[in-house]
């Protein structure tokens, strides 16, 4: 269906406004199903302007003016967090109840899946972009989400939320508009990417730079070691070998790396993980506590580390909060128990399930005063 004109928009500053009467109708919404936006003329922080931005969308559940959730996926999602990484999450009588809310998912831009991205064509040579797609950062994926939700005509989120790459893009997009959204929930994700991540996306860059596709395979069975845990793997493969005599560790390692490669592509991936790589709210904001400053007003910040995550940790998450406490912004912390380490976000559902139930309640929590609390 398609919505009429009497929705919002947002302006830049995130107060709610009428649409223009230039933009009669908006973007279809519960499509419970992934269609394609043409989003128009869009400028990245690098210069470069891509002339008609087209972002891959689902929206599941009621319109504006019902809150509504914005769920950012991670490094090689896609929009369809209710047909797919999040089913369990999105749904009727689910954490994210679609009868009472209106869930939002986009592939980010940059993305495989329907975005503009390097598999996109590019319309001066009619080939797709490949490594010729101009760069993105972080903050330049949090605009197109914002772009997206203007075209839908909603003017304020009640949470946005997502895990690694999903939350630092959840952290921008509130502070895109720190007025329009009320409730920020980054899952494993810092204020600033750190050197050891940063060290093991230089391997994974490298291999995809040198080798093409059997680089990317590479690059992921090098990043499935820092998603997983110790615990992890040694409950699930331990030293047992399999009868073609290779460690069952190395076999499913294997397996990763081929199925990524049948799925995605290799400038899309080096595209993707350099916007990891500039992570950095406090850039060119006066850092990052400065950055958070912009929350204060109004905004909560529901910080999620995972135990036993090695790649975005949660000393990483508890600096955020503390940055955040200190700014002044209602703040709370929580941890994911899990051995599952940094893919905790995508498996482990009933605390996944209460996190959100915790978020979407906590105007009553953020009316007392700010502090660290849980973990």
């Amino acid at each position: 269906m398609t919505a009429a004109s009497d929705g919002w928009t947002a302006t830049a500053g995130g107060a709610a406004r009428a649409p223009r009467a230039s933009r009669p109708w908006l973007l279809a919404t519960d499509t419970r199903a992934v269609r394609e936006a043409s989003l128009g003329r869009f400028e990245l922080e690098s210069g470069h302007v891509l002339p008609d931005l087209a972002v891959a969308y689902r929206h599941d559940g009621p319109a504006w003016p019902a809150p509504q959730v914005l769920v950012v996926h991670a490094l090689t999602g896609s929009a369809d967090a209710a047909g797919d990484w999040w089913e369990p999450l999105i749904g009727a009588g689910a954490a994210l109840d679609t009868r009472r809310m209106g869930v939002i998912s986009a592939n980010l831009l940059g993305g495989r899946y329907g975005t503009s991205g390097p598999t996109s064509i590019d319309p001066d040579t009619g080939q797709p972009y490949g490594r010729s797609f101009p760069p993105v950062t972080v903050r330049d994926q949090a605009r197109a989400q914002w772009a997206l939700l203007d075209a839908l005509g909603v003017p304020a989120i009640a949470l946005v939320t997502g895990g690694s790459l999903g939350g630092m893009v959840a952290l921008e997009v509130a502070l895109e508009r720190p007025g329009g959204v009320a409730t920020a929930m980054p899952i494993a994700a810092p204020a600033a990417t750190g050197p050891l991540a940063i060290a093991w996306n230089h391997l994974q860059l490298e291999l995809v730079e040198r080798l093409g596709d059997d680089g990317l395979d590479l690059a992921r069975r090098l990043a499935m070691t820092t998603y997983r845990s110790e615990a992890d793997f040694g409950e699930r493969f331990g030293r047992r070998i399999q009868p073609d005599g290779r460690f069952a560790v190395a076999s499913y390692l294997e397996h990763q790396g081929r199925k990524l490669v049948e799925r995605f592509d290799a400038d899309t991936y080096a595209l993707l993980v350099r916007a990891m790589d500039g992570h950095d709210i406090g850039r060119e904001r006066g850092g990052a506590e400065e950055a958070l400053g912009t929350l204060a007003a109004g905004t909560r910040l529901a910080a999620i580390g995972i135990e036993g995550d090695i790649l975005y940790g949660p000393e990483q998450v508890r600096e955020l909060v503390r940055l955040a406490i200190a700014a002044g912004v209602r703040t709370t912390y929580r941890e994911i128990r899990s051995t599952k380490g940094h893919d905790a976000f995508l498996v482990e559902w009933d605390q996944l399930g209460t996190l959100i139930a915790e978020a979407l309640e906590g105007q009553q929590r953020a009316d007392r005063s700010p502090g660290l609390s849980g973990g």
